[in-house]
């Protein structure tokens, strides 16, 4: 499992690749110091989650750990409710479900099947508003399983010497710009 994804790297990657190596530089240093106001809300809304004290319902797991073996893929999910048999992956505020939101999930999906475990619905919800964003299952959604492959294929041969973001908007939105040299924006 050495060469492992992070489930959090698929969204990650799709932002900025480079985003990824500064994450990992950054790993050991106090989160305040380079993370947004945005960064901070969204880990503290997943407190409950991490720390397993949203609920005592034993039919509800919450922030365990899961590995697919078929991607190479490792993390964590947030809810996965049992009975239900319903995987939610919970974020502070939703405005669009991005891409990298849906790969997320189908990783979990996929993990959580690899673990023997009957998933058949996925949510995305939106904590601050309180709105629950249905996500296909991924064989449901053939485009976004073959893009879901595409960027795991892209992330395990990706060479940062290589990238250079050209996508300006990305970098206005990105915490580590000021230490960033894979951008052609100055």
């Amino acid at each position: 499992m050495d060469d492992a994804i992070l489930i959090t790297e698929l969204n990650d990657f799709i932002f900025c690749p480079v985003s990824i190596y500064f994450h990992k530089m950054y790993k050991d240093m106090d989160r305040m110091i380079y993370q947004n106001t945005d960064q901070i809300n969204g880990n503290a809304a997943h407190k409950s989650v991490d720390e397993s004290t949203y609920t005592t319902r034993k039919d509800i797991l919450m922030g365990i750990d899961v590995y697919c073996e078929k991607y190479n893929l490792i993390g964590k999910i947030d809810i996965f409710d049992i009975a239900k048999k319903t995987l939610r992956e919970r974020k502070k505020k939703v405005k669009n479900i991005y891409d990298g939101y849906v790969f997320q999930v189908y990783a979990q999906y996929f993990s959580l099947v690899e673990m023997g475990y009957d998933v058949k619905k996925i949510e995305i919800y939106s904590i601050d508003d309180h709105k629950k964003y249905d996500i296909p299952l991924p064989y449901a959604n053939t485009d976004m399983l073959f893009k879901f492959e595409k960027v795991i294929d892209e992330i395990k041969h990706f060479s940062i010497h290589e990238f250079i973001q050209t996508n300006e908007a990305k970098c206005l939105h990105c915490i580590y710009e000021p230490a960033c040299d894979r951008t052609l924006i100055k």
